[in-house]
């Protein structure tokens, strides 16, 4: 069995960005255009939005975004985002080369060593051709492609996939890509969810390391676990079959297809979860949270980050332990924990160790430990 590298990490950020407050004016817009609607209907009046309550609840005061437009035009709540020729290549793959170029070339490697790519997000732009496919030839590497998902677990999930791949030695180098365009299905009339979340792509190259190899400043995966249980607390509902169930089926009802969460039970629920992973996967190797020297953590509520890392030490436990990109990023799903990742490990010593965790929909969680060259 061999011994595997992540040798490259690279992100991807839209220019695009919006604020807390940007964001809530146009919802109140939206809002106040809506509740004469629904008194006429005899319904219960929405409630406005709020910066500051979201910044309380979540954390979160920014978000990129591949498109602005649409997104803050109260009589669209979406973005814009034009359809592109078949021979066009598609935004998703295009997103994704994006971070794979990077990831590259902090590997010191050109395309034509990689020889399997994994899409691993949690929205696809389409089923098929694979996006995995398409970026491979974009990019122009050998071997295979394939998409796969997992919620905001996906990236973690297309580590674990990759690194068992090039331990068996069924893969010499793979790209674990995630562009993640989480707003394009983002219902932004739902106050419990449409300040949440931003989009991001994320690459990481896994290898296998050669006997008596060493690469200093890389990491090696020392080992990577996922978990699930299902629950339907995190849940979207659009899918091949939506169609069938409209009066029209050419014409897609979105209401209720589109991201929901019910936030309460994800937070109490994930928390105990996620803190159980986190020491039971840590106990597999005779390790303590006290001897990883950085968590890079899911990047989707800096409340509920705060206390699975305190329920895992029995303190509290700041920035430079477990960095945060939440706040001026929002929660770009499955890239989230690897964008963190990527920007704070340079400081890291040689034989340090870092527990790479993300957890989601399903429910699932997934890990990675890691240590330094």
């Amino acid at each position: 069995m061999k011994r595997v590298i992540i040798s490259g990490v690279a992100v991807e950020i839209p220019q695009a960005s919006i604020t807390n407050d940007e964001l809530v004016e146009s919802f109140n817009l939206w809002v106040d255009a809506e509740n004469p609607r629904r008194a006429e209907q005899g319904l219960e009046p929405l409630a406005k939005s709020d910066a500051a309550f979201i910044e309380y609840a979540s954390g979160v005061k920014n978000r990129h975004v591949i498109e602005r437009e649409g997104i803050l035009d109260p009589t669209r709540m979406s973005p814009r985002i034009p359809v592109r020729p078949d021979d066009v290549i598609s935004v998703e793959a295009e997103f994704g080369v994006a971070s794979a170029k990077k990831a590259l070339d902090h590997a010191g490697l050109r395309p034509g060593d990689i020889d399997l790519v994994i899409c691993a997000a949690s929205h696809h732009q389409r089923p098929y051709p694979a996006i995995a496919i398409e970026m491979q030839h974009a990019l122009g590497t050998k071997g295979a492609g394939f998409d796969m998902g997992l919620g905001c677990s996906s990236a973690a999930a297309g580590l674990h996939v990759a690194a068992a791949l090039v331990r068996a030695g069924a893969h010499r180098r793979v790209l674990v890509v995630t562009p993640e365009i989480i707003t394009g299905h983002l219902n932004f009339r739902d106050r419990q969810t449409h300040f949440i979340f931003g989009d991001a792509s994320t690459t990481m190259v896994v290898e296998a390391l050669e006997e008596g190899e060493t690469r200093a400043g890389r990491f090696e995966v020392l080992d990577t676990r996922s978990w699930t249980q299902f629950s339907n607390n995190i849940r979207t509902n659009l899918g091949y079959l939506s169609r069938n169930a409209q009066e029209d089926p050419y014409m897609i009802d979105m209401d209720g297809n589109m991201i929901r969460q019910v936030g309460n039970k994800v937070f109490k629920e994930v928390t105990v979860a996620g803190h159980r992973f986190i020491v039971d996967f840590l106990g597999e190797h005779g390790l303590r949270p006290d001897d990883i020297r950085r968590f890079w953590l899911h990047q989707a509520n800096a409340r509920m980050n705060a206390m699975i890392l305190k329920l895992s030490f029995g303190r509290e436990i700041g920035h430079d332990r477990a960095p945060m990109v939440l706040e001026r990023l929002g929660n770009t799903a499955a890239a989230g924990a690897i964008v963190a990742l990527s920007e704070n490990h340079a400081d890291m010593k040689a034989g340090d160790f870092g527990l790479l965790c993300a957890f989601g929909a399903g429910y699932s969680i997934g890990g990675a430990l890691l240590k330094m060259m």
